[in-house]
């Protein structure tokens, strides 16, 4: 039971992180106010259950649509990445490129409302952008499974029992890192220094001639195609894709809530937040039935999860807005050389 609370919660932390800095990107650096970051999420999902299914499926000869066909097609697709391990990883860097690649040119048309809109009112475009995006997930079967579902072909066929799980928790973690490496040094140069000022004063920066729309479009870009990577990890996680599974809750409000308690603007402070975040959310899920007995809770455990970190957002916003690792200054090459 521990060993598999442990898995979960390293699992998480890697999906999470790699959603956070990306949000971290738009929101922290840029002041992008993306309250749709499942838009990228679910791109992702698209890209292995939609596309790559589609691509397998004609590859191999199966019959059916996403739906029906599925089943035919883990099971052939799983005996050969099973016999022959390297198309499993091959598939595997396929499947991330492809949804880096896609979440970026979506992420480019998804900030196009920037252009009129901004603050409260951006956010809320969206954000509806976001969920319109959601229910055609969730509605339209032909798209990846819809509210059926669509099973995906498992890279690590070759692996089973705790040595597949460890493995891909292995994956997981070191695609984090390298996306916090990337973070760490796109932020820490002068294009970071601009996103921090397009978040500060948009009209200093239009005075000094740099084009806002182009700056947000980057930023989007890039934080969409990273969000996207989280979404085909969720999928080889669970194997099976569930539009419903893409909800602003869990792809959403919950980064937010991460991103503030870490603190926004550095990325150190989001994987600090990401982890006790993740740390409490699966204890809480794992261990709910015994809290609520023990505390004799007057409602059902199961939304004991939204009570108490919608208490701490409150917490967070009133008492440590800036989160527990506070904002530092950017320093590029010639400052550190300096210092």
């Amino acid at each position: 039971m521990i060993s598999e609370v442990l898995q979960l919660i390293l699992v998480w932390i890697g999906i999470y992180a790699i959603v956070n800095i990306s949000l971290n990107i738009e929101y922290g650096y840029t002041g992008i106010p993306n309250f749709g970051r499942h838009f990228a999420v679910i791109i992702g999902a698209i890209a292995v259950g939609g596309i790559l299914n589609r691509i397998l499926m004609k590859m191999l000869g199966v019959s059916g649509d996403l739906i029906t066909g599925t089943t035919d097609l883990v099971a052939k697709a799983d005996d050969i990445f099973a016999a022959h391990p390297a198309y499993g990883i091959a598939y595997l860097l396929v499947s991330l490129a492809l949804a880096f690649v896609l979440g970026m040119a979506m992420g480019a048309v998804f900030i196009l409302p920037s252009s009129r809109l901004r603050e409260d009112y951006l956010g809320m475009a969206l954000l509806a952008i976001a969920e319109v995006t959601f229910m055609i997930a969730y509605y339209t079967p032909s798209l990846m499974g819809g509210y059926y579902g669509t099973s995906v072909p498992d890279p690590l066929a070759f692996l089973s029992g705790d040595s597949r799980e460890w493995a891909f928790i292995g994956i997981t973690l070191s695609l984090a890192l390298l996306v916090y490496l990337f973070a760490e040094r796109l932020l820490n140069t002068p294009f970071g220094r601009l996103l921090k000022a397009h978040r500060e004063n948009e009209t200093v920066v239009l005075a000094f001639g740099r084009n806002l729309m182009g700056i947000r479009i980057n930023a989007s870009m890039i934080g969409s195609g990273i969000a996207a990577l989280a979404g085909v990890l969720y999928g080889f996680h669970a194997l099976n894709l569930i539009s419903s599974s893409f909800s602003r809750v869990e792809w959403t409000f919950y980064p937010f809530i991460m991103l503030l308690l870490g603190g926004r603007g550095n990325n150190r402070g989001v994987i600090l937040g990401t982890t006790l975040f993740v740390v409490l959310k699966v204890l809480i899920e794992t261990y709910k039935f015994q809290i609520s007995t023990l505390l004799h809770l007057p409602f059902e455990p199961v939304w004991l999860e939204y009570i108490l970190f919608g208490m701490l957002a409150l917490v967070i916003l009133y008492y440590k807005p800036e989160g527990l690792v506070k904002e530092g200054m950017i320093k590029t090459e010639p400052l550190r050389k300096r210092t």
